[in-house]
């Protein structure tokens, strides 16, 4: 399936399917699930990467196994909104997946989720460097696929103008 803008997203979509957001590293992909109505982010699991085959078909079955019909994958753009080497990365990542899966996804700009999460790990949670190392990749996924489903659901409630 294609990559599709997010506004596109949700059409593409399956009834009854859960979207699976990817924060996708050089080390570990975080991954995080919606609930069947789409609203909810949670904090799913966290996957240490080996080669591309081997994490396709990881994530292929996973897919399955926990009825996802479309993907949120974040993206790293920079502070100043240009794209780096960290962006053709998960771009070329992405690529590659959708090439073995018929799954829809969308990008999602993950700018500051990482930070954002582990600062209110530290300053909420107070949890120690090695627990924050634990969950922050599958924490960040749920950061990222809860902003698409956020802005998911604007549009949903955005009037639709009447025709002339």
């Amino acid at each position: 399936m294609p990559l599709v803008p997010l506004t596109d997203l949700a059409a593409a979509l399956p009834p009854g399917r859960r979207l699976m957001g990817l924060d996708v590293g050089s080390r570990t992909i975080g991954l995080a699930l919606s609930d069947v109505g789409r609203t909810i982010a949670t904090p799913w699991d966290t996957i240490r990467r080996s080669r591309f085959r081997a994490d396709a078909e990881r994530l292929k079955d996973l897919f399955e196994a926990q009825e996802v019909g479309g993907l949120v994958v974040g993206l790293p753009v920079q502070m100043d909104g240009r794209e780096g080497p960290r962006c053709q990365s998960v771009r070329q990542f992405t690529r590659d997946l959708l090439a073995v899966t018929a799954l829809p996804a969308a990008f999602w700009d993950e700018r500051l989720s990482t930070r954002g999460v582990e600062r209110m790990l530290i300053t909420e949670a107070d949890m120690s460097r090695r627990r924050r190392a634990q969950v922050i990749d599958k924490l960040a996924a749920a950061y990222i696929l809860q902003g698409a489903l956020d802005a998911l659901s604007r549009l949903r409630a955005r009037p639709i103008p009447d025709a002339p």
